[in-house]
């Protein structure tokens, strides 16, 4: 059993929608009650969730967005390019990674309602983070994206994001 094979068995992950894999490592048991948060919530949210998120040179994380502020967590092996594309159509993209000196930063927040993507740098190699939301990771607050849509909406950006969806 290779590398990324025996972190995923080990610490059990499953594919994620967007692509790579995950496993729920925290869900905090209090809650948020709906009349707290904005009406774009369709219900209750734990104040915290957190999940280790695995991508490979052959996974990548597909553009999407969800309703709250995400936080990007370096652990080990290759660092990651953070592709973002914030509401009003601006592109910046970030290093994840743990060496200082090239640049890397080993923690990140992806801003509500940016559209981001990421993938592993090195050939051959994986990247485990983790990620941390609050208000709490609900799947009602993630919408992957669309590429007709999102070309539709940030023509500028057709070339990233055709590399970075798959429908």
């Amino acid at each position: 059993m290779d590398r990324i094979e025996r972190i995923i068995a080990k610490l059990n992950l499953k594919p994620h929608p967007e692509g790579g894999y995950f496993r729920e490592t925290y869900r905090d048991s209090l809650k948020i009650d709906k009349a707290n948060l904005g009406p774009e919530y369709s219900g209750n949210r734990n104040c915290s969730t957190c999940i280790y998120f695995l991508l490979t040179s052959n996974a990548f994380s597909a553009f999407h967005k969800i309703r709250q502020d995400e936080i990007w967590h370096f652990y080990q092996g290759s660092p990651i390019r953070l592709h973002l594309i914030s509401p009003q159509g601006e592109y910046s993209n970030i290093l994840i990674g743990s060496d200082l000196d090239q640049g890397q930063i080993p923690q990140f927040v992806v801003p509500k309602e940016y559209w981001f993507s990421g993938a592993t740098i090195k050939d051959n190699d994986y990247s485990l983070m983790g990620c941390t939301v609050s208000p709490g990771f609900d799947f009602d607050d993630f919408e992957l994206g669309q590429r007709i849509e999102l070309i539709s909406s940030f023509p500028q950006h057709r070339e990233i994001i055709e590399k970075f969806t798959r429908n």
